[in-house]
């Protein structure tokens, strides 16, 4: 397969540096009427290996376990996330964002990482947090409104979620500045959807990131729709040739293919790390679900396009070159089924022994001396509140 990089490479800082150095620029129409650009594809949907001179060597040495343990993470974190969905329906969580369709794009990229490489993710970065060691329940509490995250992102090297859209790739480019003047062999990602790629913090995070040339990687799930709003409605090109404007490279990778995205990944960061800048990385790739928990995307898209995206299931091409190879068996694929079924109790568990949130909590720390605008609106809020145990008899 061909891969189309959009900016000519920065000038190099290490002989050790592997791909990208003899890569041809590709002119790609952007009209509605000429193809889409080719994706940097190993694994096609139908489970096949393909050949690619320039990202081969990044899996090259990618052993059969490793390649199960990539489809565990994929199956364990949609198990996870699927649970995740069905509490919120229970009244169990407030809200949740499923990465349904998403999980090669994640556990690719997550796996490309070093222990010492930091993360800047979203809030859909469910794959990504499972790769870094981070507990899946510790996910749910701020979902549920008991705590503001739940896990030390120091532990893991993994941040907090980010809510705000788009203003954890300047905290990623900060943080990447940062790196490169400690002199530290580590790189940043910064993790965003299609929808944050129109923020003018993405924007500036582009600018400050070439300008400095900081060891940090814009990985951008395109899944096709920022909530209601289709990705060519957003931009008249391809979102990684935006790089181009910015002066370093961007690459679009079939982000329903793990193998893919690890490789690409892994030489983005290996770049970060020899001093080569930025990169930004488009995952191709589809939202199957809805984009929250509070959305209903079949009112702003029909079947039709969520059943050509399921012929592309990430799951199921890896499955298929699994069996192809005699990489797997059924007792594999059995085990791993009641490993999914003990996670989704586990966490089941965990979230229904988590305590009821404190519905008042939103009225506290807005001023650090107090409001009388704030008190009046607590005791409104009381009042709204009591009204449902009147109604109830006092109960």
């Amino acid at each position: 397969m061909t891969v189309e990089s959009t900016a000519a490479r920065t000038p190099r800082r290490s002989a050790g540096s592997k791909a990208g150095t003899t890569g041809t620029k590709r002119t790609t129409r952007t009209s509605k009427k000429s193809t889409e650009p080719a994706l940097v594809q190993l694994l096609t949907p139908e489970g096949k290996r393909v050949k690619n001179a320039e990202y081969d060597q990044y899996v090259a040495d990618i052993t059969a376990e490793e390649l199960r343990g990539l489809y565990r993470d994929m199956v364990l974190t949609r198990r996870f996330d699927a649970e995740a969905t069905s509490l919120q329906r229970q009244g169990e969580l407030g809200l949740w964002a499923s990465l349904l369709g998403q999980e090669a794009a994640q556990i690719g990229s997550g796996r490309a990482l070093r222990d010492d490489d930091y993360v800047f993710p979203t809030y859909r970065e469910h794959g990504v947090a499972w790769c870094r060691g981070v507990d899946p329940t510790n996910l749910l509490g701020m979902f549920r409104g008991v705590n503001n995250g739940g896990w030390d992102p120091n532990s893991n090297n993994f941040h907090l979620y980010t809510i705000v859209i788009g203003s954890q790739t300047l905290h990623a480019t900060g943080y990447a500045m940062g790196v490169a003047k400690d002199g530290a062999d580590s790189a940043v990602i910064a993790y965003f959807g299609d929808g944050a790629s129109s923020q003018g913090d993405v924007a500036e995070a582009f600018t400050f990131s070439a300008v400095y040339n900081a060891p940090v990687v814009f990985f951008c799930q395109n899944n096709q729709w920022a909530i209601s709003e289709p990705t060519e409605k957003q931009s008249r090109v391809p979102l990684y040739q935006r790089a181009q404007g910015y002066g370093f490279p961007g690459v679009r990778v079939d982000g329903n293919d793990v193998l893919a995205s690890l490789a690409v990944t892994k030489w983005a960061l290996e770049r970060a790390r020899a001093g080569e800048g930025p990169t930004l990385i488009e995952a191709f790739t589809y939202r199957m679900g809805a984009h929250t928990t509070s959305d209903d995307p079949t009112r702003y898209r029909g079947d039709e396009e969520r059943q050509a995206w399921e012929a592309k299931d990430p799951i199921l091409r890896l499955r298929r070159y699994l069996e192809s190879k005699k990489y797997a068996d059924e007792t594999f694929f059995e085990e791993l089924e009641s490993e999914s079924e003990a996670l989704g109790r586990r966490v089941r568990e965990a979230v229904r022994a988590m305590p009821d949130p404190d519905s008042f909590a939103i009225f506290e720390n807005v001023y650090a001396d107090g409001h009388a605008l704030v008190d009046e609106e607590r005791a409104q809020f009381a009042a709204y509140q009591a009204s449902f145990a009147d109604a109830d008899g006092g109960k």
